[in-house]
């Protein structure tokens, strides 16, 4: 059985929620049964089908931000919540 596509809403919605200062602040859903983002009452929310193991999960969701905003990975840095459901990344070049 294929893969499900990731449900993603546009690079420029995602893009409007970024600050001045690069940051975009999201909450994460490791362990989810499809991957996606969404926006809800102003917030960034991100689901991955990925356990919440050795920083994976944190990788997935930094890969489904840069394939939605169409930049490299490496792009995205987290600032804050390694191990935390709620994130905050630094988004260069957007």
């Amino acid at each position: 059985m294929a893969k499900p596509k990731a449900e993603l809403p546009s690079a420029e919605a995602i893009r409007a929620l970024v600050d001045d200062e690069g940051r975009l602040a999201l909450r994460a859903t490791p362990g989810s049964r499809r991957e996606l983002l969404e926006i809800s009452e102003g917030h960034l929310l991100a689901k991955v089908r990925v356990k919440p193991e050795d920083g994976k999960a944190t990788e997935a969701v930094r890969a489904l931000l840069a394939q939605t905003l169409g930049i490299a990975p490496s792009r995205i840095e987290l600032l804050r919540g390694a191990t935390s459901r709620e994130k905050l990344f630094r988004v260069r070049g957007s």
